[in-house]
């Protein structure tokens, strides 16, 4: 009779045969960040915060003591101060550029992505030039190479488009490597859906569409897996260093279908809803939040994520180094 229990008698016996890890290097730390003088609470994300540029370092020292893999930065606006063609994300005194300098320079050994995209700068929220009521894709690309280009000149070690823009990655690669940035790699939100998990983020960057969704760019949510590959093809062939899948917990077989077909590194952002929803049970005392937290990484890395952006990073970092 075969009995799996034998290899679950010990606690030495079980980590020795364990196959998934789970380390705070597979861990990336996303960061608000805005140009006022003080941090200010995310009422919807309970811990997180729009930091000040100040407030900015500590968190990012924290990620960096913690040993992360590193921090993702989202610049965060005043209505104000943004405009139809989203000009604030390819500005050099920008607040993310400021923000990736800053950090480089205090800590030049942490690996700092830069989100690269218009909907937190764009006056109606959308993710690219609107024209009428459409959303125009090519004229989008040069103001995503012009982002990532700024970021680049800033510093950032990576840079991250998310707007799902057809062609953005090539528009990219080619813009960096003119630029004199062949080295900075690209990180494609390759597959990446029109989420309803992603409420909390828009709170937090105040990046909601002025109109209508993001349901012409953004993948549906019920897409079938050919249309999957379709975006990870593309976004491989022009030039993606790593690949992403966003949401994660409810795409995970698509993650498993990454991992199995493309030869780079595959990554998954466990986003804002999804952290909201964990916060909300563990606060009311139906879970217990670091159980359910570690469980979470551990079943998306199963499934073939190589990191995880996720707002638990910090405090997974924590209970992982405390055994």
């Amino acid at each position: 009779m075969e009995r799996p229990r034998r290899l679950r008698q010990h606690p030495a016996l079980r980590r020795l045969v364990r196959e998934v890890t789970l380390e705070p290097r597979h861990l990336i730390q996303p960061l608000f960040v805005h140009l006022g003088p003080e941090p200010e609470p995310i009422a919807s994300m309970p811990g997180q915060y729009r930091h000040s540029l100040e407030s900015l370092e500590e968190a990012a020292g924290q990620a960096l003591e913690a040993g992360l893999g590193g921090v993702i930065l989202f610049g965060v606006l005043p209505q104000e101060q943004k405009d139809a063609l989203g000009r604030g994300a390819y500005d050099d005194e920008g607040v993310v550029q400021q923000a990736i300098r800053r950090l480089k320079t205090r800590y030049p050994e942490l690996l700092v992505i830069a989100d690269t995209c218009l909907c937190e700068y764009t006056s109606h929220g959308h993710c690219g030039v609107v024209v009428g009521n459409t959303v125009e894709n090519d004229t989008t690309l040069k103001l995503l190479a012009q982002t990532a280009v700024s970021q680049a000149r800033a510093g950032a070690d990576v840079v991250a488009p998310s707007a799902m823009m057809d062609g953005q990655v090539r528009a990219i690669r080619k813009a960096l490597d003119e630029a004199g940035y062949p080295h900075v790699p690209i990180l494609s939100y390759a597959v990446k859906f029109a989420s309803s998990f992603y409420g909390p983020f828009r709170d937090a960057a105040d990046s909601a569409p002025s109109f209508g969704d993001r349901s012409s760019y953004q993948m549906d949510p019920t897409a079938g897996v050919w249309d999957a590959l379709r975006e990870a093809r593309l976004d491989d062939a022009e030039g993606a260093d790593m690949l992403m899948v966003k949401p994660a917990l409810a795409y995970l077989d698509l993650v498993r279908l990454l991992k199995d077909r493309f030869a780079k590194p595959i990554a998954a952002y466990l986003v804002s809803g999804e952290y909201s929803m964990i916060k909300a049970a563990a606060e009311r005392g139906w879970i217990d939040e670091r159980k359910v937290v570690l469980e979470t990484l551990a079943g998306i890395r199963r499934a073939g994520a190589q990191f995880v952006l996720t707002y638990h990073a910090q405090e997974a970092a924590r209970w992982l180094t405390a055994g």
